[in-house]
């Protein structure tokens, strides 16, 4: 089970803030860039779990002082419970890249027309998703198909563990219909490939 460690990142903020009063260290511009973005990704992390522990610990002492307040109090903890889930879930981004920037690229397979409009179905609901995530997602590149639909098409997506999360949308995506232009409206099975890969500086191997 995968749990946010507050001790291990104040240990790890300690030494990126060791490294930062080095002398010489901006001499290496790539590797100061790197530590400087870890520490304020990580910074951020804790302020936030800081700021959960203080919202919980007014609650507690609310409800013991008056216990009337609990169905007040349980919502006010419900999106602090959600927030404490997103932490624990970044503890899940410890890959080189995890933290950073994604480029998603798709591609319609099998399936003609119907897998062209199927892969732009996939373009607009990452679109979607990464805008209720908060990221910033842009659509840089859109090869439409012959009747309708993207033969293929590329996002980048930007925020803090895009890359991370999404990784694992890397794959083939299928989708089963009735197809709309089947004139008899018989079943389709649509294929997409969905290509995700970490957006790095050009200094990068």
């Amino acid at each position: 089970m995968i749990t946010f460690d507050p001790a291990s990142l104040k240990t790890r903020l300690a030494e990126l803030e060791s490294a930062m009063g080095e002398p010489g260290f901006w001499d290496d511009q790539r590797r100061a860039a790197e530590i400087s973005a870890e520490h304020a990704r990580l910074s951020r992390r804790l302020d936030r779990y800081d700021t959960l522990t203080r919202d919980y610990d007014e609650a507690r002492e609310l409800y013991e002082l008056d216990g009337d307040l609990a169905d007040e109090l349980d919502a006010h903890l419900r999106p602090l419970e959600q927030e404490l889930g997103r932490l624990r879930e970044d503890a899940l981004f410890s890959g080189d890249y995890d933290a950073g920037d994604a480029l998603v690229t798709i591609h319609a397979g099998e399936g003609g027309t119907d897998a062209q409009d199927w892969a732009e179905m996939l373009v607009r609901m990452y679109l979607r998703w990464a805008e209720r995530r908060g990221f910033k997602a842009e659509l840089v590149e859109a090869s439409p198909g012959e009747e309708a639909g993207l033969k293929s098409a590329a996002i980048t997506v930007a925020g803090e563990n895009a890359y991370g999360t999404l990784k694992a949308e890397r794959g083939v995506h299928r989708l089963v219909r009735l197809s709309p232009f089947d004139s008899a409206h018989r079943r389709q099975t649509s294929f997409a490939q969905v290509i995700v890969a970490p957006l790095v500086g050009d200094e990068a191997e």
